[in-house]
């Protein structure tokens, strides 16, 4: 075994690519490591509230969009209620009634909001 990089490694062919990048290091959005609009996720998260209802909340839609006028089409398509909440970390965040994580991937796709890879579909 070898010291390199500050970390133990085994010597044997091909090992000096694993001391090339710290795997416990903290990536950065200028980093290569990381794929260009890492940041621009739109998180959809579902939040059980009692017994069998449900809050589906949607966060990391851009500032350019009217957040209210989203959520008056989300009520209109999916026969739900909803509204948009300031949260102190993560700024406006639309809440909407019951499971609607798949109604709103597709709805948001539909319009070109996002594509696929950009939407991040949390929840049980």
């Amino acid at each position: 075994m070898s010291y390199c990089s500050g970390s133990w490694i085994r010597s044997r062919p091909g090992s000096d690519r694993l001391a090339l990048s710290d795997p416990f290091a903290d990536a950065t959005k200028g980093d290569d490591r990381l794929p260009a609009g890492t940041e621009d996720y739109i998180h959809i998260r579902i939040q059980q509230r009692n017994g069998r209802k449900t809050l589906t909340t949607v966060q990391g839609i851009s500032a350019d969009y009217d957040k209210k006028k989203l959520v008056k089409a989300f009520k209109k398509k999916f026969a739900c209620n909803g509204t948009v909440i300031e949260h102190p970390e993560y700024g406006e965040v639309i809440q909407l009634q019951g499971d609607q994580r798949k109604n709103i991937c597709q709805f948001l796709i539909e319009i070109d909001l996002a594509k696929e890879e950009q939407l991040k579909v949390h929840g049980f």
